[in-house]
């Protein structure tokens, strides 16, 4: 697992059209589909080469994966025709490479050739991602169809995207610019990849039938044929996986039976209620079990912060805090659209450099990766200045798009999102797990049964060791101490600002600053003297803002509040199946032995807000055996069982900076 990883900026594709108005690629010098009509080529080349409608009807779940998403006309013409469908899948999973995607301003303008898809069309644009490198998940959806079509898309180049891409596919439309013109996209480089990822039978469907791709199809397990064409092409092609003695193991599992759909999650903070809400999502049964209450424990701060830490090399926290940034803050506008109490605001994120040295750094991460400036721009210091409504000492990160959230407000809307499938069980404390008969119970201290299910997920932050007492599994809890600031005392900032330390905008009539982080620390009580380091933290970040308090703060008399938060060694989440507690260590992550159902779901430590939705996705998909929504290097950095590979020495990742 490499800790680093070549950043790509994402170039765009550019808006044009041929002479005849079919829109063409000026990178690759073809068009994006004939000139015959690019939506009957979707549902006559693509759709119907692959046996759909047919193929998907009282399926569960139905995957397509396509190599290059263009101007999403695939897509679109397979989910107008699945909503069309009553005997369709109940999910539909739709997976897309693209290296140079459309800014949604520009579909915009492609979209209105085909007034039909339009209210399809006008979701997607709305839910359309920054153009930022790797894997982005969208739900898509209203009504009854709600998060019942799921489209990932690969942001970057189709051979080292579809490598890292775990999933099972039913379908693959292989649509990229003519084997002449992009020849990397019709090679052995993608078609063995194309061939692990399509489970046996899955079908195949293209347009092109050159010799090479015909061939080179063949040799990677496709059995392939021609048939009549479309438009102005004679022939187009279609083939099916075939099984192989020598097939390896499949990427994903096929996910839980319809009798296996059920959970037990136990915890309810940040961990416990994304899954939860995730697994309800896709129909399961899920019951929900806290000592106290949901956002009661670690995820009980009157504030967090949400943003990602980029980094100069792009290294393993970059990518999974940016993944997961963009995930949960479209998570926070999904939850507030149903009109859910979550109380979150995508106020900007200042992040000021700590010194000179570090502020170079900053400026040379938005130079080198170029983001898109409504996610990420430098800011000098007279910006920055205007920014946070105060003198600064520094300029820094600007990002437009962070912001923060009130985590049990989160934590309460997660669950109230899916009433009918998250049962919750509050006021009971969970003193044992047992496995019995292929289900997992969960027992109260006097033996009482608590709850009982195929599948059960420890999210309750470092008191999963008590019932997973595995040795080698370094879950442990690390206080946190914040400062509660009442609006009134002081004048600024209007932004969540950070450097070596954060304070809040006004929020329901205070703001907060902090946080004190010591590992190993269970004292529950409130110190003045963490009050005290919190309020020089605050005084670092916007110099002489504590001076101007009304009337003067006393860190004697301030409120706030101690949590604690848990944490692993390398600082990232743990996320995936358990090994048996007394797993001896293995040379690889699919050589180790899982218990069958029991899953953790933890170690969010000083960034819960930032990981919570999307560790949960990614369980929630791992449970349910979808394709996942992270790559496959940073899928295995948060697995628990990273712990148990040999010679492993886990370190902190230096972020450039990350608070």
């Amino acid at each position: 697992m490499s800790a680093a990883h070549p950043f790509t900026p994402i170039q765009p594709a550019r808006l044009d059209f041929a002479p005849d108005g079919t829109p063409r690629s000026t990178d690759y010098g073809d068009v994006y589909h004939t000139a015959a009509g690019g939506l009957e080529q979707a549902r006559q080349v693509f759709m119907a080469g692959c046996g759909l409608p047919e193929r998907w009807q009282g399926r569960e779940r139905f995957t397509i994966l396509e190599t290059g998403f263009g101007l999403g006309l695939n897509f679109l013409a397979t989910w107008a025709a699945w909503r069309a469908d009553l005997a369709r899948s109940r999910e539909l999973h739709f997976v897309s490479t693209e290296k140079h995607p459309f800014s949604a301003a520009d579909l915009a303008v492609l979209h209105r050739a085909w007034p039909e898809l339009e209210p399809l069309a006008d979701e997607l644009r709305r839910a359309w991602p920054d153009l930022l490198p790797g894997t982005h998940r969208l739900h898509l959806g209203s009504g009854a169809d709600g998060d019942r079509v799921t489209l990932t898309l690969l942001f970057g180049d189709a051979l080292a995207t579809l490598p890292q891409l775990q999933a099972r596919v039913d379908a693959i439309y292989l649509d990229g610019f003519s084997p002449a013109k992009n020849p990397e996209l019709w090679s052995p480089q993608v078609f063995y990849p194309l061939a692990r990822l399509a489970a046996p039978g899955a079908r195949i469907a293209t347009w092109s039938v050159a010799g090479a791709v015909r061939e080179g199809l063949a040799r990677a397990g496709f059995c392939v044929d021609k048939v009549p064409g479309f438009g102005t092409k004679r022939e187009r092609l279609v083939g099916e996986r075939t099984a192989r003695d020598n097939d390896p193991a499949p990427a994903e599992t096929s996910g839980a039976g319809p009798d296996d759909r059920r959970a037990l999650v136990i915890g309810a903070g940040f961990a416990g209620t994304s899954v939860a809400e995730r697994l309800a999502a896709r129909g399961w049964q899920v019951e929900v079990i806290d000592a106290v209450g949901p956002g009661a424990g670690a995820s009980g701060n009157r504030i967090g912060v949400l943003r990602p830490l980029p980094a100069v090399d792009d290294n393993r926290l970059a990518r999974l805090t940016r993944a997961a940034f963009l995930y949960t803050r479209h998570h926070l506008q999904a939850l507030s659209a149903q009109g859910l109490p979550v109380q979150w605001g995508a106020s900007g994120v200042l992040h000021l450099g700590r010194d000179p040295v570090h502020e170079a750094t900053q400026r040379k991460v938005v130079e080198l990766h170029q983001p898109p400036a409504d996610y990420l721009r430098y800011v000098g210091q007279d910006e920055a200045a205007a920014i946070a409504g105060w003198p600064t000492a520094a300029g820094g990160w600007f990002f437009p798009g962070g912001g923060w959230g009130v985590p049990p407000s989160l934590c309460r809307a997660n669950l109230a999102r899916f009433p009918e499938r998250i049962r919750t069980r509050f006021g009971q404390a969970v003193a044992s797990i047992a496995h019995r008969d292929g289900e997992w119970e969960a027992h109260a201290e006097d033996g009482t049964l608590l709850g009982r299910a195929p599948h059960l997920v420890l999210a309750n932050a470092a008191a999963a060791k008590a019932l997973y007492p595995a040795p080698w599994l370094p879950l442990r809890p690390a206080r946190g101490q914040t400062t509660v600031i009442p609006a009134a005392a002081l004048p600024a900032p209007k932004v969540v600002v950070c450097r070596l330390g954060y304070v809040t905008p006004v929020v329901d009539g205070y703001r907060v600053c902090g946080a004190s982080f010591i590992a190993g620390d269970t004292d529950p009580a409130l110190r003045p003297a963490e009050h005290r380091e919190n309020l020089q933290k605050l005084d670092f970040i916007l110099p002489g803002l504590t001076a101007q308090a009304e009337p003067p703060l006393d860190p004697d008399t301030l409120e706030g509040r101690v949590g604690f938060r848990p944490v692993s060694p390398d600082r990232l989440p743990m996320v995936g199946a358990l090994p048996a507690a007394e797993a001896a260590p293995g040379q690889s992550l699919a050589a180790i032995p899982r218990l069958p159902g029991l899953w953790l779901l933890n170690g969010f430590g000083a960034r819960g807000l930032v990981w919570s939705a999307h560790a949960g996705e990614l369980l929630a998909s791992r449970m349910a055996g979808d394709p996942l929504p992270l790559e496959a290097d940073l899928a295995d950095a948060l697995d628990p069982a990273r712990f148990l590979l040999p010679g492993r020495r886990w370190r902190n990742e230096r972020d450039q900076g990350g608070e």
